[in-house]
Formats: structure tokens, C-alpha cells, sequence
């Protein structure tokens, strides 16, 4: 006999299914978008924090404002990790590379 999907309501799990389950591409497009509204919040959230324009940390970091709005724009996925991390260090911050199992979108591991 087959398995059967036990019925859920749960919003996320009903998407999952339907979106991810099986399906690695979908899954890895999911986690960079992830990557990149993350990265684009903790260089916004620091740059307010130390009271800084997008102006000054370009000049800091060595870079154009306008480099620094697609930093901070958690939809562009061009990022240079040299630029990265010329912005982090401008910002007294580092990036550590840290490598987890994915996940689902519930948070339990894939």
C-alpha cells in the first residue's frame, strides 16, 4: 500500500509540498534568496546602527552608494564577495563561512 501525505493546514508545510518537496533546484534558489535578504538586513542594520549614509560607507569601504543600495537590497544577487567584504570590514565586521544542512521551510532539516 502506498504512503499516504497526512492532511495539513499548515500554510508553510502546504507550500512546501507543493513548491519544494522533491525538487533540490527550487530548494537552492530558496536558500540564496535567503543568503541575500540576510546579508542585505545585517549591512543595513550596522550601517544604521553607526549612524552612517549610504555615502559614508561607500567612501569607507572604498566603493559607490550606489554599490552599497544593491548591498542593501535583499532582491539583487550580483554580489561581488570582495565587495562584501571591503563593506563588512568598513562596517568592524567579518563574515564567517559556516556550512548547515538545509532545511525545509518549516525549519526541520531536509
Amino acid at each position: 500500500m502506498p504512503n499516504k501525505r497526512r492532511p495539513t493546514t499548515d500554510a508553510i508545510r502546504i507550500l512546501e509540498r507543493r513548491y519544494y518537496s522533491g525538487r533540490p533546484d527550487r530548494l537552492a534558489d530558496l536558500e540564496k534568496a535567503r543568503l541575500h535578504a540576510r546579508l542585505a538586513q545585517e549591512i543595513y542594520a550596522r550601517r544604521k546602527a553607526m549612524g552612517l549614509s549610504q555615502a559614508e560607507l561607500a567612501r569607507r569601504a572604498k566603493t559607490s552608494v550606489s554599490a552599497i543600495c544593491r548591498l542593501e537590497d535583499a532582491d539583487y544577487d550580483g554580489h561581488s564577495l570582495n565587495a562584501v567584504m571591503r563593506v563588512l570590514t568598513a562596517l568592524n565586521r567579518r563574515l564567517e563561512f559556516k556550512s548547515v544542512p538545509l532545511t525545509r521551510l518549516s525549519g526541520r532539516p531536509a
